[in-house]
């Protein structure tokens, strides 16, 4: 079988790539990304594009299976850089996987193309896909699921699978998800156990965790089977604030959901922090996932529970941990201090564009 995984490089598409190189039904692994890396797992073929520029047709023509993972989180202030790769990109591929006649298309959809929850009771892939509408992510990531839709009703002979994962976490995404999430004013050693005595604890916010190479595995496993529509991913555990306060040592205090929402945002406009507050309304909304289909249908069964997916990443973030490819590595502190006191944080950094191929596309 041969593969090609678009966004192969970042959180979940390094732990694709490694699944994949080491399985043995798999002949041939394209990984696609926009900035070249020679990290890759042996035996993975690097293709440098952009979903949102280049000719994808040839690069996925001859495959029997494509794996979408690309997507943008940041800049968070430049809506249409992330519409341009987000929608735009799945679209063009998309396209070019129906003109190629690839028979499988395996896309990686989230936890938060869901419309709220109405209670802690989990849900499974039947429960509407309308999105938090306060989330820009949430939005995107709903449309698609209407491309998808789209697609698979005007191509049947295509079998397309999605995939609707809780939050992912690995040590090697640390630094790229600080990065992300927090941004450089966040010291990393306040993360260390013992260190800070009290976080805020926001009663409304329940989530589940789940280690990337178990997604990886679900993503395996779909390739080697006849399965289609949407899985959820997910261990069972429902986390809260609590359980990160629990793993760095420190003593939850209650904060209303309000004021922690004004804050974020506040600080948002203000450019002190890379993300608005509509992930916090995500992070309150979203629904427990029923991952029930996976285990029955492709036997899928995590190595890592929840909570100890999101120990490893808080122990990445205070040890500095980093991953080998460009959207993994870590920046220099420096550089991200230096960004946001020029451009403010949610915004695309100098590193990242100092790294972009010559072919790829800038904002304006």
């Amino acid at each position: 079988m041969r593969v090609v995984v678009i966004g192969g490089t970042g959180n979940v598409g390094l732990a694709v790539t490694r699944a994949l190189t080491a399985d043995a039904g798999t002949t041939g692994v394209s990984v696609v990304a926009r900035r070249h890396t020679a990290a890759l797992p042996s035996g993975a073929r690097m293709v440098v594009a952009d979903v949102a520029t280049s000719d994808l047709r040839p690069i996925v023509a001859g495959a029997d299976a494509v794996v979408h993972l690309a997507w943008l989180i940041q800049p968070s202030r430049s809506l249409d850089i992330q519409w341009q790769v987000n929608v735009d990109g799945v679209a063009r591929v998309l396209a070019a996987v129906a003109d190629a006649g690839v028979p499988t298309f395996v896309a990686a959809s989230s936890v938060g193309a869901y419309s709220p929850r109405r209670s802690l009771d989990p849900v499974d892939e039947t429960w509407p896909t309308h999105g938090v509408a306060t989330s820009a992510y949430s939005r995107q990531k709903a449309y698609v699921e209407r491309m998808l839709d789209d697609f698979e009703a005007r191509h049947p002979g295509v079998r397309v699978a999605r995939l609707r994962p809780a939050l992912i976490f690995q040590a090697e995404a640390a630094a790229s998800q600080r990065r992300y999430f927090a941004g450089p004013l966040l010291p990393r050693a306040l993360l260390r156990p013992g260190v800070l005595p009290i976080v805020p604890h926001l009663s409304a916010v329940h989530f589940q965790a789940v280690h990337a190479d178990d997604v990886a595995d679900v993503f395996v496993r779909v390739l080697h089977s006849d399965v289609r529509g949407a899985l959820n991913v997910a261990t069972d555990q429902v986390l809260s604030t609590r359980d990160v306060a629990d793993l760095i040592g420190a003593r939850p205090v209650h904060v209303p959901f309000a004021l922690a929402r004004w804050c974020i945002d506040v600080a948002w406009r203000l450019r002190l922090h890379p993300l608005e507050g509509g992930w916090l309304d995500l992070a309150a909304r979203c629904p427990v996932l029923d991952a029930t289909r996976a285990r029955t249908e492709l036997g899928w069964r995590p190595r890592y529970d929840g909570r100890a997916a999101l120990r490893v990443v808080l122990r990445g973030i205070a040890s500095g941990a980093a991953g080998p490819t460009p959207p993994l590595a870590a920046h220099p502190i420096d550089v991200q201090l230096l960004d946001a006191l020029r451009t403010g944080m949610g915004t695309r950094s100098s590193s990242d564009l100092a790294a972009r191929e010559p072919d790829s596309r800038r904002p304006r």
